[in-house]
């Protein structure tokens, strides 16, 4: 279990750090073995800071990230890889994760050096070739290019098939679908789904609702680097308490109906938040919003 207690995160900025920048406040969460958590909030609410604290790219500040009960900062050397064994991530931008010179099959070489080097070739190349088809991927399109030569979609489908090669236990999916069109994006949402019933946890970030909605056992409100609100999906969608996740919800396009513009509801979500303190209060079982009174 991937587990995060009250962890802060500052960034220094300005000339020689003088200044600072809360990104993230006593943020409290657990990813259990075969469950799937949306992160959602708007852009700059702290989500990606999550994902990159838990794969050790961002040191925090306060707080601690344990896995199976030991502190992830501690880890050097060969935990520092047993631990990428079983923790890994997909991320947004899939250009920015490739190595430009290396084609793909020497990508996978390199992960099967570095965490699987006791297989034999046979079970490495059919393990490969399932990934890969998993994905919805053809080993023939794909392992001899270079990244320039994939398009986006096709190099997200990569980053997840890379994690499969692993024996990974936690997935952290930062917009990890954003780059896919519709059709594969479903496909790819459907084996992350089959992926948690083989017991994968997932860490599902994302600023899409819909997608949130679709995957998720719990679902995390953050809003300017807090939670303000959390619980099953069902729950939170459902009956959502905080006027924050209200004005979330509202704002999601509607098929079945023409855009209307509602610009203030940002503004009433502001004055309504305002009025509220940061305390999480449990409404109803498994279902904490903050500065709620208790009650549904």
């Amino acid at each position: 279990m991937l587990k995060l207690e009250n962890v802060t995160k500052e960034y220094k900025v300005g000339a020689f750090g003088s200044k600072r920048i809360i990104a993230l406040t006593d943020f409290s969460l657990e990813i259990r073995p075969g469950e799937v958590v949306s992160l959602i909030g708007e852009s700059g609410s702290g989500k990606t800071t999550v994902g990159r604290m838990i794969l050790g790219l961002l040191p925090i500040t306060e707080g601690s990230i344990t896995f199976d009960g030991e502190d992830i900062s501690d880890m050097k050397g060969s935990k520092r890889r047993r631990y990428y064994k079983h923790v890994q991530g997909v991320f947004q931008d899939p250009f920015s994760s490739y190595n430009p010179v290396f084609k793909v099959d020497r990508i996978f070489a390199m992960i099967r050096r570095a965490f699987v080097s006791d297989v034999s070739d046979a079970d490495w190349r059919a393990r490969l070739v399932e990934s890969l088809e998993a994905v919805g991927l053809d080993p023939r399109d794909v392992l001899g290019k270079y990244p320039h030569q994939l398009s986006g979609g096709q190099l997200q489908r990569l980053l997840i098939a890379r994690a499969l090669m692993l024996d990974l236990k936690i997935l952290v999916a930062d917009e990890g679908i954003s780059m896919l069109d519709a059709s594969t994006r479903i496909d790819v949402l459907n084996l992350l789904g089959d992926l948690k019933q083989r017991g994968l946890g997932v860490l599902f970030v994302t600023h899409d609702l819909s997608l949130g909605n679709y995957i998720s056992d719990r679902a995390v409100i953050l809003r300017h680097g807090r939670i303000v609100e959390m619980g099953p999906t069902e729950l939170v969608f459902g009956n959502p308490g905080h006027p924050y996740t209200r004005m979330l919800l509202a704002s999601v396009p509607q098929v079945h109906t023409r855009w209307t513009y509602g610009g203030n509801e940002m503004e009433i979500a502001n004055k309504e938040s305002a009025a509220l303190d940061d305390a999480l209060v449990e409404v109803e079982p498994g279902h904490f919003v903050a500065g709620a009174s208790g009650g549904t």
